[in-house]
């Protein structure tokens, strides 16, 4: 593996190619010379015989043109010098040489052993051609021994009217001039082979020069991969690789920039999402979720929302949720529901597509929003407009009913109108009541009704509270008890609005308290910074059911029982609101048919605290 990968480096291409190229120049190159060469030495040598040839052919054409029928001894004569010519000139050179006379048959050869030659006829075609005046007789042919040999044939002519007396036969070997033709190759491939190995040598040297900076470029590349942005590719020159070079470090300069400014970004949106009151949940195109916040864990009460569909996730039907990722519908209302007594959660989800360029619609952001509170607003509020007409109505039907009634006739009837009369008047107050103590909690609520803290004396505002109740007390025979700690002597407090949170709780301690029963007034101090009081009565108590909205306004128990001993509805919800304004709490613990303990608890202020309240 890691030999192919050698192989593949921009460095070994490199100096391949440079191998390549000289290899391929070296190969044309010889080709040419070789090839010329060996036309030229051809050629040569060829040239060479035919000169000699030309020499032999018109030494030999005087003996050759002699008539036969002359003096024989003449001619032997004539033959041997001829014979002795041809051996003399042409036994050094290693060639053969034959002289024919116009039949075709030796009349003198250069081989040592004459006399198996001399006088048989030789038939080759060259010599056939020569014989036949045609003086371009040439060829080339391999013996059975393998060696390559020359063939040249020329006619011989005599001068006075250039008739062919016969003809020059020559056969040399072309093995020297081969020998030397191997000997170039021999050379230029060994000169080949060197050329290759300084070629190399040399392109290994240049490529080093320009991989080592794209090596270079590769380990920053790599380390800026890895998330490295402080190291810098070393700038070797001005040209191209130096050119990249420095624009690679410009790069990897704004990319750590970049890379900073987007974490930072980053980091302020995770900061957003994490501490947003609403929740926020991303999904991809397929409705995968992909983002999401820890407010929206909380609301949909799940541990992760990792792998898991929008769909699945919010209760949505496949339908519903591709209507809302294609922005046809942008809000939903959910609901969840509560493992407690509680009313169940609602949540409004606001869905917003995500839109890439060229690409569409490519996810979706679900906003998730808690209007619990606010639905229970709502409630509370259609359900407070709906007593209120009630408690209005119920008293004004009575007033309608009675004023018809003496506009009937009643008013001549004394005691009947007296004691319709009194029925209006009663009614009529018991409206003044009601709209009072709406007037009052709306002050409360708009914070309209301000704080006059005073130093209060706990025992002496509470005697006075049992004075104020000691008819009614008396009325029912209900014995009523005080009890303050011995520690707690003054605290500051609003003593008017106090005071009708007592009465409110007195009122209603007497009203559900059997004939004989009692009621205990107290005060201490659960802590130092708090104090306590209470009103504890032996009355009918209240059922486990309504303890959770007893302080809800014109919420009742025994509801015709409340109206018919006068009462709004509003006095538990008016204490609640001024013990709130006090910056205390107020709690209720009852069982029925037992009694019922109702208890605030109001910060114990200093004087200072209590005058800048």
């Amino acid at each position: 593996m890691n030999g192919k990968r050698f192989f593949r480096t921009i460095q070994v291409k490199l100096v391949i190619i440079y191998l390549l190229l000289i290899l391929v120049a070296m190969q044309l190159i010889g080709v040419y010379f070789i090839s010329t060469m060996k036309t030229s030495l051809t050629d040569n040598f060829t040239n060479n015989l035919k000169e000699q040839a030309d020499i032999l052919s018109k030494l030999a054409a005087r003996n050759l043109a002699m008539k036969p029928s002359s003096d024989s001894e003449a001619s032997s004569e004539s033959a041997e010098d001829l014979s002795l010519v041809v051996r003399n000139l042409f036994s050094i050179s290693g060639t053969e040489v034959q002289v024919l006379d116009g039949n075709g048959r030796v009349v003198a050869t250069s081989l040592q052993v004459a006399e198996s030659y001399i006088g048989k006829k030789n038939t080759s075609l060259a010599v056939s051609r020569a014989l036949q005046g045609i003086s371009d007789n040439e060829e080339e042919v391999i013996d059975e021994n393998g060696v390559r040999k020359k063939i040249i044939a020329l006619p011989v002519t005599y001068n006075d009217n250039e008739r062919v007396v016969g003809a020059v036969y020559m056969v040399a070997s072309m093995d020297s001039l081969y020998d030397t033709v191997n000997r170039v190759n021999q050379i230029f491939f060994s000169g080949l082979l060197i050329a290759l190995g300084l070629t190399g040598l040399l392109g290994i040297l240049l490529a080093h020069t320009i991989t080592s900076p794209i090596q270079g470029l590769t380990r920053q590349a790599t380390a800026v991969a890895e998330g490295k942005f402080d190291l810098q590719v070393p700038v070797l020159g001005d040209d191209e690789i130096g050119r990249l070079s420095m624009a690679f470090n410009d790069m990897t300069k704004r990319l750590k920039e970049a890379l900073s400014v987007n974490e930072e970004e980053n980091e302020k949106l995770g900061s957003i999402l994490s501490n947003m009151s609403d929740g926020v949940i991303a999904a991809d195109e397929h409705g995968q979720v992909i983002i999401w916040n820890r407010r929206s864990l909380e609301m949909l009460e799940v541990q992760s929302c990792e792998g898991c569909s929008l769909s699945e996730l919010l209760g949505l039907t496949d339908s519903m949720l591709r209507e809302l990722q294609q922005g046809k519908q942008q809000t939903v209302i959910l609901s969840r529901e509560q493992e407690t007594d509680e009313p169940e959660g609602v949540l409004r989800a606001t869905f917003t597509p995500i839109h890439r360029r060229d690409k569409g619609i490519t996810g979706t952001i679900a906003v998730l929003q808690d209007i619990t509170e606010q639905e229970k607003l709502e409630q509370s509020r259609r359900q407070f407009v709906a007593n209120v007409s009630h408690e209005l109505r119920t008293p004004l039907t009575t007033i309608k009913s009675y004023a018809e009634a003496l506009d009937d006739g009643a008013l001549e009837e004394r005691e009947l109108s007296e004691r319709f009369v009194g029925v209006i008047r009663n009614e009529t107050e018991r409206m003044i009541r009601l709209v009072t103590d709406l007037l009052h909690l709306s002050r409360l609520d708009s914070n309209q009704a301000p704080l006059r803290r005073r130093q209060t004396n706990v025992h002496e505002m509470l005697d006075e509270v049992a004075d104020r109740f000691s008819f009614q007390l008396r009325q029912k025979s209900i014995r009523a008890s005080i009890r303050v700690d011995r520690s707690l002597k003054t605290a500051w407090l609003d003593r008017d609005q106090i005071d009708q949170v007592l009465d409110n709780l007195m009122s209603n301690a007497i009203k559900y308290t059997l004939d004989g029963g009692t009621i205990e007034l107290g005060a201490q101090k659960p802590d130092p910074s708090s104090i306590a009081i209470s009103v504890k009565d032996t009355g009918i108590g209240i059922p486990k059911k309504d303890l959770s909205r007893i302080f809800d306004r014109f919420y009742r128990v025994d509801k015709a029982r409340s109206r018919n001993m006068g009462g709004t509805g509003l006095g538990l919800s008016i204490a609640r609101e001024i013990v709130k304004a006090h910056g205390g709490t107020i709690s209720l613990s009852s069982e029925l048919n037992e009694g019922t303990t109702v208890t605030f608890t109001l910060p114990a202020l200093q004087q200072e605290d209590g005058e800048s309240a």
